[in-house]
């Protein structure tokens, strides 16, 4: 079952903003995009930050 977009934005900027940004919580956020529609441009957008906060994790160890 898909969720709506508005449900998995709302849980992605809740897991990013108190979850603590780590491998973990990036990988439970990559687990709901692909809960949306591959031509979602909400999935899109989202996946494109993720791959974004990893960079800078990486890059700040």
């Amino acid at each position: 079952m898909l969720l709506s977009e508005s449900s998995v934005e709302a849980s992605v900027r809740r897991l990013l903003n108190d979850g603590g940004q780590n491998e973990e919580t990036y990988d439970r956020v990559e687990e709901m995009l692909d809960e949306l529609r591959p031509e979602s441009p909400l999935r899109h957008r989202l996946s494109q930050e993720l791959d974004e906060l990893r960079a800078l994790a990486a890059s700040s160890k």
